[in-house]
């Protein structure tokens, strides 16, 4: 028997995000490694486009536990 194996990247790509300020599809992610630190979770760059058109950037933080 095997598992399919995924990464976070794979699964946040196709997702729909929503804020206040942009909502979208998320279509890159990747995992961020600049001073950014939330407690019991890591932090990921994710490319949206935007239900407008645009393209923006945000950091998600993802639930290590």
């Amino acid at each position: 028997m095997s598992a399919n194996l995924y990464s976070v990247e794979q699964l946040l790509v196709g997702q729909f995000y929503r804020s206040r300020s942009v909502e979208g599809e998320i279509i890159s992610a990747e995992k961020d490694n600049r001073a950014v630190w939330y407690e019991g979770a890591e932090p990921y760059l994710v490319r949206i486009k935007s239900t407008s058109g645009k393209y923006v950037y945000r950091t998600l933080a993802v639930s290590n536990n």
